[in-house]
């Protein structure tokens, strides 16, 4: 094992000291820093850009908003695949029982994390928005996506890996056979049971709550037990795991070419043709909530080639995707309290009250924001603020090997 490095020599180009924990891989964190990186170009979007569309690949849009957009599209399929991957891999030194109280514990962590810290960045108001009829407002997103995963990963990975992976699997390519009978999302108010948040979005008042699932369980469990289940490829040689990965990347890069071109099965929203642009957008413009087959294949295909090529990247840049990727839950926590306060500065410099801003960005005053271009600005900005904090969580997990830092 390599001796561990200063922490100047990330500034440097040198990849930062190792973290010695048997799930830790420099070519899973370099992907996993590469996708936080894009995920903070989306939610800068949010809450900066003047005229936020909530999802741009599901409207008519110009193509470079689409584009900002669509690229961002990778991360969550990404995170939660890792997820379930890494925890395969702390598998080789845990036995079932010890990582299914590990994988409990962290999944019950996050889904309060999301509930009570990540919410109240969302909206600062944690005392209830005038919008929602002075509920609190509770957004359970990735974290809780993965998080409730984790919770049934707890229990399903004492079927063993390759179990796991047959039912992720089987989850991933089936569950759009649900879409024509199950209930529709609902975003304004308290609708149908419980359940139906397996496989659509929905809100929920629960007293001076106002819940919003927007990742709907199911799918994302899939790719969560898929990944762990794969958890075996990363476990071997880097020459064959990489031979390996290209070819899995390609076939479904491929798989998504044909199925989408078909328009038959594997997303609830066929493309139509026109324009050449129109026609690559509606194509490529799958649906993510819930996560489509052919969302998954057209993100986690291109995941898993970059993958394989991730140990060529530059020295310098790797330094710099390796800090990012071994912090990403410090940086996706972080950064939402980041982008609210310079949201709020740059509404105080257009001319807004500060209070304007304590609520959900969809709240926002009409007028308020950046064009494109201011967009892709503060995106750069609050990436190089949080590199030092990422670089100090990264360096403390090399040094160190507290249990708590499992956690973070």
């Amino acid at each position: 094992m390599a001796a561990a490095l200063p922490l100047d020599s990330v500034a440097t180009g040198v990849a930062p000291a190792p973290d010695q924990r048997a799930y830790r891989m420099s070519s899973i964190d370099m992907l996993r820093g590469l996708v936080i990186v894009l995920m903070a170009l989306d939610h800068v979007r949010d809450f900066v850009m003047v005229g936020s569309v909530q999802d741009p690949t599901a409207a008519a849009v110009g193509p470079l908003l689409f584009a900002t957009r669509w690229i961002t599209h990778f991360c969550a399929p990404t995170f939660v695949f890792l997820a379930g991957t890494s925890a395969g891999l702390m598998a080789r030194r845990r036995p079932p029982a010890q990582l299914a109280r590990f994988l409990l514990v962290r999944g019950l962590w996050l889904i309060l994390l999301e509930v009570f810290v990540i919410s109240t960045a969302a909206s600062f108001a944690p005392a209830g928005i005038a919008e929602l009829g002075g509920r609190t407002y509770v957004g359970l997103q990735v974290i809780w996506a993965i998080g409730a995963s984790m919770v049934v990963l707890a229990g399903a990975q004492l079927l063993g890996r390759r179990a796991c992976l047959v039912l992720g699997a089987a989850i991933v390519l089936g569950h759009n056979l649900l879409d024509a009978g199950w209930p529709a999302a609902s975003t304004t108010g308290t609708t149908g049971p419980l359940w139906v948040v397996l496989h659509a979005r929905q809100v929920y008042e629960a007293g001076p709550f106002w819940v919003y699932f927007s990742y709907p369980l199911l799918p994302w469990t899939g790719v969560m037990l898929a990944g762990y289940g794969s958890a075996a490829l990363f476990e071997q040689a880097p020459e064959t795991r990489n031979r390996r990965l290209l070819r899995i990347g390609t076939g479904l890069v491929f798989a998504f070419l044909v199925l989408r071109t078909l328009n038959v099965y594997g997303d609830p929203h066929p493309w139509h043709a026109g324009s050449t642009a129109a026609t690559l957008m509606s194509f490529l413009g799958t649906t993510k909530y819930p996560p489509s087959l052919l969302y998954l294949l057209m993100t986690l295909g291109p995941a898993a080639l970059v993958c394989a090529f991730a140990e060529r990247v530059p020295g310098p840049i790797r330094g710099v995707l390796l800090t990012f990727g071994r912090a990403p839950l410090a940086f996706y926590v972080v950064h939402f309290y980041l982008i609210h306060a310079l949201s709020m500065l740059l509404g105080i410099a257009q001319g807004f009250a500060a209070t304007q801003f304590l609520t959900h960005y969809r709240f926002y005053p009409k007028g308020f924001g950046l064009a494109l271009p201011g967009v892709y600005v503060v995106w750069i900005a609050v990436v190089v603020a949080l590199y030092p904090l990422c670089r100090w969580v990264t360096a403390l997990k090399a040094r160190r090997q507290d249990w708590w830092l499992s956690y973070v």
